[in-house]
């Protein structure tokens, strides 16, 4: 049986992701909430992981003792800044205890200042009756926002992420059936999601260079929701030309608009200078892989049906399919789009109650970067999706991906065993054959053929 392991440079960021109304608890004033209290979405969040009555310590105990180096964690606009002209000051020491907290675990933090909750107010005062992100004035509203969070945390923090899954928000707010069902504000409009993007660009824009003006050292990115497509038919023209366009409308606009300051999509082109060299890093959430075909049915997705491949190796609810050669598919496209920009893996897991799929899928996919890693492409960090289950967004309780299942209704934490997997690849710096014989033999000869 061959033995072996795959290191990682030294210094490399081994954390979990996490977002603050998926486990802070009892956040009453941004969209989300009003959203759940509506019947959206599958239960409430109600104390998520009751983080902010304090319980993230014990849950920042079991990161450190796992052998985690780094945690990524989102603040609550809605909380900072609960109506447009006051601040809580309260609320930013309890971020700061959090981040003083990660810190003397030895962790070093990554921030992310938007991950999908607005405050009511911001959709309330919007030139619009809902959606704040329709109007242009927001910019400036987060702007003042970011100023205000990053100079109050600068001392803990100096790796910011403005926005998360800017893309993601746009789509699943703005498009009918949206990539994994509705988020507010619940609308069906091409044109608004375009309008939407091109908005939180610039909200992005104008965050990038407030957090470098307060911090000059800072390192500033945005976290993209990548999703791998392939053509169902590979040698059908119209099949390759849908998956192109799906790949094109989730997962380049918002980087080369970036990259170039422009936004080109079906509906035309709009400039947003300002934005053009606005990433320090390129923050990776990556998946899954969905195989695309035509479909006359389907003209609100632009004639285009997205599904997992026929033998594909499913999640819970069959909400994701693990197809770890997608990771390295994109971590591909970012090195030869972006070259010499570092890439830190914001986001990566599965939803697995019983945890019999997420072994084999941490491993297959740290695997897959480390392929990546050995082209001396320029990754720094990985951030597993999640440390312990928390609310997700439109499903509720319903999907799991905690390391540490949770009870929400007694918030009994409970180890499962791919947390022991991924503390002894933390700790390693690397995965060894061992450690998938240990926990997941039935990959073995797929990462360490003979």
């Amino acid at each position: 049986m061959p033995q072996a392991t795959f290191h990682f440079p030294r210094g490399f960021l081994w954390g979990t992701a996490t977002a603050a109304h998926q486990v802070e608890g009892n956040n009453t004033n941004n969209q989300w909430w009003r959203w759940e209290q509506d019947g959206h979405t599958n239960g409430t969040s109600v104390l998520a992981c009751d983080w902010w009555s304090g319980r993230w310590r014990e849950d920042f105990d079991r990161a450190a003792e796992g052998g985690q180096n780094a945690h990524r964690l989102s603040v609550e606009w809605s909380r900072i800044q609960p109506t447009p002209d006051a601040w809580d000051e309260d609320a930013l020491e309890r971020y700061r205890s959090m981040l003083r907290g990660l810190r003397e675990r030895g962790m070093t933090p990554m921030v992310t200042l938007h991950h999908f909750t607005d405050p009511i107010w911001l959709g309330d005062s919007s030139s619009r009756s809902t959606g704040g992100w329709e109007s242009e004035s927001v910019v400036p509203l987060f702007e003042k926002f970011v100023r205000k969070t990053v100079d109050a945390l600068k001392e803990y923090c100096t790796l910011w992420c403005t926005i998360n899954e800017p893309n993601g928000y746009a789509l699943n707010g703005y498009v009918g059936g949206g990539l994994s069902g509705k988020f507010p504000p619940g609308r069906n409009s091409l044109k608004l999601a375009m309008q939407v993007q091109a908005n939180l660009i610039r909200g992005h824009a104008a965050a990038y260079h407030a957090i470098h003006n307060i911090q000059p050292e800072a390192r500033v990115g945005f976290a993209l929701h990548y999703r791998s497509f392939a053509p169902h038919l590979s040698w059908s023209p119209v099949d390759r030309l849908l998956t192109h366009n799906a790949s094109t409308m989730l997962n380049n606009i918002f980087p080369m608009a970036l990259a170039n300051g422009v936004i080109r999509s079906l509906l035309g082109t709009i400039r947003i200078p300002e934005a053009k060299g606005t990433q320090d890093y390129f923050g990776f959430n990556y998946y899954t892989r969905n195989h695309v075909t035509f479909d006359l049915r389907k003209p609100e997705t632009m004639f285009s049906h997205a599904f997992f491949a026929k033998d594909a190796d499913l999640s819970d609810h069959a909400f994701l399919a693990n197809e770890p050669d997608g990771m390295f598919e994109g971590l591909k496209w970012i090195v030869r789009t972006f070259p010499n920009l570092p890439i830190i893996v914001s986001e990566n897991g599965i939803a697995d109650a019983n945890d019999q799929l997420r072994p084999r899928y941490l491993a297959q996919h740290v695997h897959q970067m480390w392929r990546a890693v050995n082209f001396n492409w320029p990754i720094k960090g990985y951030f597993h999706w999640t440390l312990v289950d928390n609310f997700e967004w439109d499903h509720g309780w319903d999907l799991r991906f905690g390391l540490w299942a949770l009870d929400e209704k007694t918030q009994k934490r409970t180890k499962r065993p791919a947390a022991d997997l991924y503390a002894e690849i933390c700790k390693e710096n690397g995965l060894s054959s061992e450690m998938v014989q240990k926990y997941c033999p039935e990959v073995f000869d797929k990462l360490f053929p003979v």
